[in-house]
């Protein structure tokens, strides 16, 4: 396994302000993402209290039924101690989702050992599962390449409620079928068996989406002694409870702090991402027809499509007494994260970051200040036959993502293209028309019949022309499929529909071609959270 850097051009706009400009860092996060601000921050959440023992039990508890490995039992007593966080998150994809999902929690896992000895105090890593989300159809399919094609394979079992992840049940034969099929696409390899009945292990040990997903993380991850938090588990609720409180007394203070801070960010031509309501309550409530978002009117809490109405005593009531059928927005969650966890740092993607930035009024309003944000690490895998691709075109990985593979692929085919056939074929067109105008000449007297008869025989030889042009070409391509197949697998696999490998493909590609090793192998190298794009020869 071999590390390269690549400095891909940033196209996020928002991005490039986080990275680049100062004046956009202090307007919309407390710290910067560099090394001097790690004491700072650690002062700021010495000075915080948290329900530490609680915390503690809770997370135990949650990961219990998946096992706690050794290195996670130290960091479960570490954090009912004195511990502080680096967190992570993301929603619980089939196959762990896209392979960002793994890069997510090694940056989390390596910013925690970094930490940990630069400060001298115990940094753990979390991963924080979002549960609590409903959008199933955002996790229920896998990607996949097939002769440099990006094949989406979806898992069909129809939900009529908006389940949360960790509500929703899946059917296991029908999802032991889905996983076969998918590791059908990957092909047959000297780790395939192993890694399928793994998955298959899974599949048949746990029933819901999240359960599943945090089975194969924690897998994974289990030596590096990553912790979980699933957003909707019941107890953590119950350690919420107090907090939901705040969220409901503040909740138009923080819609409107909120909704003023998106208004100065698309002010400054980087769009709304929330697209917040200033009558949101940012709150859901898990009804009885599934997870549905309250907002504010004439004071009470209400759902138009289900027609629920709560008063504020109400809402505390079922705060203080119900918090499980309380659930956050994404406007709330990142609050909540740091009412309840020790937050040293959190890592997020592009899209994350950009929530984060309208919130920093919010915190400071709870009494806060923001974690540090740290962009999570970026990386392309390039397997043994992707290398030997690039290496016989004599491309970089650069050029792949520049374009450049795309354009000496149309080259290459406009080279193939055999002129002299097209120009005969087009001569015999235009003789064809000639002496079908001859014949039409002569037929005219004979009516609309017969005229009808010769436009519709020239019509046929015309279509046997493009016949022949379109197979004369068919067999040229056929003739360079290798050279053609090259072309897509280089643009398949390192640049799927123009956009980056990892936010497309599940990491069980990779672990059924490379082996079991995968991730203690990437946890190895001498990475740097520079910004670089990490570019990884398997």
């Amino acid at each position: 396994m071999e590390l390269e850097v690549l400095s891909l051009q940033e196209k996020n706009k928002v991005m490039q302000a986080y990275n680049d400009d100062k004046d956009f860092l202090h307007t919309f996060f407390d710290y910067e993402n560099q090394e001097s601000s790690y004491p700072e921050r650690l002062k700021e959440l010495a000075s915080r209290i948290y329900e530490r023992r609680q915390l503690a039990e809770m997370i135990h508890s949650f990961m219990e039924p998946f096992g706690i490995s050794e290195k996670a039992n130290k960091h479960i007593v570490e954090l009912s101690e004195d511990a502080v966080a680096i967190v992570g998150g993301q929603q619980a994809g089939i196959l762990t989702g896209p392979l960002y999902s793994i890069h997510k929690a090694i940056t989390v896992i390596l910013l925690a050992k970094k930490q940990r000895q630069a400060l001298g105090v115990p940094v753990i890593p979390v991963f924080w599962v979002a549960g609590e989300d409903h959008d199933l159809n955002e996790i229920n399919h896998v990607y996949t390449e097939i002769d440099g094609r990006q094949v989406k394979s979806q898992y069909r079992e129809k939900f009529v409620l908006k389940l949360m992840a960790s509500d929703a049940v899946y059917d296991k034969e029908q999802m032991a079928s889905f996983v076969k099929n998918i590791f059908a696409d990957f092909g047959e390899t000297a780790y395939t068996k192993n890694v399928l009945d793994e998955v298959l292990s899974a599949v048949e040990r746990e029933t819901t989406f999240t359960n599943f997903f945090v089975r194969l993380m924690n897998g994974l991850f289990e030596e590096e002694g990553l912790l979980f938090i699933d957003s909707a588990f019941k107890p953590l609720r119950e350690l919420e409870a107090d907090y939901f409180g705040q969220f409901i007394a503040e909740s138009e203070t923080i819609a409107q702090l909120i909704f003023d801070k998106e208004k100065r960010f698309a002010q400054l031509g980087f769009g709304d991402p929330m697209g917040v309501e200033i009558d949101a309550a940012n709150l859901f409530y898990v009804h009885e027809t599934g997870r549905v978002l309250l907002s504010r009117e004439n004071g009470y809490f209400v759902n138009g499509s289900t027609g629920i109405q709560f008063s504020k005593a109400d809402m505390h009531r079922i705060a203080k007494d119900e918090p499980w059928l309380l659930s956050n927005n994404v406007a709330t969650r990142p609050l909540m994260q740091d009412m309840v966890l020790p937050v040293l740092a959190f890592v997020g993607g592009p899209g994350e970051i950009a929530y984060w930035a309208l919130l920093k009024e919010a915190f400071h309003h709870l009494g806060m200040k923001m974690p540090i944000i740290v962009p999570r690490m970026s990386m392309t895998l390039i397997t043994p036959q992707v290398k030997r691709a690039l290496e016989s075109k004599s491309f970089t990985v650069g050029d792949v993502m520049s374009g450049k593979v795309d354009a000496a692929r149309k080259q290459f085919i406009e080279s193939l293209h055999e002129k002299r056939i097209d120009l005969i074929l087009d001569e015999t067109r235009e003789m064809l028309n000639i002496q079908y105008k001859k014949i039409a000449g002569l037929v005219e007297k004979q009516g609309g019949k017969m005229q009808g008869l010769l436009d519709k025989n020239l019509h046929n030889h015309s279509k046997q022309l493009n016949y022949m042009k379109e197979k004369s070409e068919e067999a040229l391509l056929l003739k360079h499929n290798a050279t053609l197949r090259a072309f897509g697998l280089l643009e398949g696999e390192l640049f799927p529909e123009g956009g980056l490998q990892e936010r497309v493909y599940t990491p069980y590609t990779y672990f059924n071609g490379y082996g079991p090793t995968l991730i203690s192998d990437l946890l190895e190298l001498p990475f740097e959270m520079d910004g670089t794009h990490k570019i990884i020869y398997l």
